[in-house]
């Protein structure tokens, strides 16, 4: 990493990453686009007709580490004995997110067999440790190095659902997933997962030996490829001085740059669509049919837009348009892109005119499914004014937002959707050529947050989102999607949910 790039990093610690500015929520009607059942119906219809001759890509972000599902029971782990005290514990909290609940609904599980054939090779069968009570030891099985050793995995590799024939991982349903919506004419189906260097070999040994039965199955031809968090978009990290921090050989200290570092990973995939979508936030089959139908939806109203869009840059590039077809650009861009035009437009002078609206719409685009806000954390589709006083819909994270700022709150407590990070979306211009997607980033939208290493407390930075900062600038579009295609799994105890169970 060069000296410069190093500086700025420094200087951002120093000043800190400006509040975004909220303009007001993106709703129905005013930023959100919602489709009655005869426009699903021709999307769809739309996207299945092209599906065959395009080149799509699932990029699923791999490499989250599972440590976190397991939050609660390390803590009861390390406070638990099997006496009266220990019963005490573990009755304490009876809900649905306690360890309570987690053991007494355990057999539900997906890896429940994996997890009670590790515990009948210790001496004894799965229930009749539970029965006594020996809840330490259930949970070592599951966590450690000896056991599953779940808590050193990523989330991807560990099984979600149980079927008939056997449960599958994460990264197992996504495969499944692509068989439907991401597959061309000749029966390829591309899935690109970013994961960690360390868990390479394990990805490589579960799809050796599950893809041949997923092929036969859906009759498709999996092209499964991995990328690696670049080390170059690494940062450096601070003390509470803001002072580089070296490391126990003298070097300097950096950390991963979080998942906005990934957009070096997204810029090299090579395709005409490409479909987002978190690893944990999936379903059993019986109710992929929901996921499916809006996945064609997004996808087939980005193929509109993007066929349209199109043909509008060429008009204005290779032709000399009148005020007619300029006219009806423009109208365009405002209802179906939203997007934002200075008020003096109109007075451009034709040249001027032509010139905006190609640097307008040329740009990546992405369609977004947003579901309706259930009391999810995270962030949310919102209408955003830039110190220039335009305007552009955003995704943004309740950690860029002034919420001391009681308008800034105010317009927070309107919104009524919620991002689940499921985007399609086209990273090429009208011609073909790739974007440099690193153009389109607002470089003021990271995240600083304290970490600590060997004892000491230190700063660390995070680039741009990768679905926040890192698409500041390309062409956005909301849509309306049902709450049933967002399912994440972000504790163990999710996976009992009744959205998690084969039926």
């Amino acid at each position: 990493m060069n000296l410069p790039v190093i500086q700025k990093q420094i200087d951002h610690f120093i000043t800190g990453f400006p509040f975004i500015r909220l303009d007001r929520p993106a709703i129905a009607g005013d930023g959100i686009m919602q489709f009655d059942e005869e426009q699903l119906r021709f999307y769809i219809a739309y996207f299945e007709t092209k599906l065959p001759g395009l080149k799509v890509v699932k990029f699923v972000p791999a490499s989250g580490a599972a440590s976190r599902m397991f939050k609660h029971l390390y803590e009861f782990r390390e406070q638990y004995a099997p006496d009266e005290e220990g019963q005490a514990l573990f009755t304490k909290d009876q809900g649905f997110n306690s360890v309570h609940y987690f053991m007494n609904h355990i057999a539900a599980i997906a890896f429940f067999n994996d997890l009670s054939a590790l515990v009948a090779d210790s001496g004894k069968p799965i229930d009749q440790i539970l029965e006594k009570g020996d809840y330490a030891v259930v949970i070592d099985q599951i966590l450690s190095v000896n056991g599953l050793n779940y808590s050193n995995l990523p989330k991807a590799l560990l099984k979600f659902h149980q079927y008939p024939d056997g449960s599958r991982t994460a990264a197992e349903e996504h495969l499944v997933e692509a068989a439907t919506y991401a597959r061309d004419r000749a029966g390829i189906s591309r899935i690109h997962f970013t994961i960690s260097p360390e868990h390479r070999d394990k990805f490589m040994e579960l799809f050796n030996k599950v893809k041949p039965a997923y092929e036969a199955r859906f009759d498709v031809k999996f092209d499964i490829s991995f990328s690696i968090q670049k080390p170059s978009t690494d940062t450096i990290a601070v003390d509470e001085a803001n002072q580089p921090v070296r490391s126990n050989d003298g070097r300097l200290l950096f950390r991963p740059g979080g998942h906005g570092a990934l957009l070096e990973n997204l810029s090299e995939i090579d395709a005409d669509l490409i479909f987002i979508k978190n690893i944990d936030n999936i379903v059993p089959d019986h109710l992929k049919s929901a996921t499916f139908q809006y996945k064609k939806l997004i996808g087939g109203y980005l193929l509109f837009l993007k066929e349209t869009i199109s043909e509008f840059l060429g008009q204005l590039t290779d032709q000399h348009p009148n005020n007619k077809v300029l006219n009806e650009i423009v109208e365009f861009s405002k209802k179906r892109l939203f997007l934002d035009f200075p008020p003096d437009f109109d007075a451009y002078r034709l040249e001027e005119q032509v010139n905006f609206l190609t640097n307008l719409l040329n740009r990546p685009i992405r369609v977004c499914g947003m579901v309706k806000n259930e009391g999810e954390p995270g962030g949310g589709p919102f209408w955003v004014k830039s110190d220039d006083q335009k305007l552009s819909l955003q995704i943004v994270e309740s950690s860029q937002i002034d919420l001391k700022d009681s308008e800034q709150k105010r317009i927070v407590d309107q919104s009524t959707h919620f991002n689940p990070v499921d985007l399609v979306c086209c990273t090429k211009d009208f011609r073909g050529k790739p974007f440099d997607l690193t153009e389109f980033v607002d470089e003021n939208t990271g995240f600083i947050s304290l970490k600590s290493s060997g004892g000491k407390t230190l700063k660390a930075q995070e680039l741009p989102g990768l679905w926040n900062g890192a698409m500041a600038k390309w062409i956005t579009i909301f849509v309306e999607v049902p709450i049933i295609t967002f399912n994440p799994v972000k504790t163990v105890n999710d996976l009992l949910r009744i959205e998690h169970r084969s039926c």
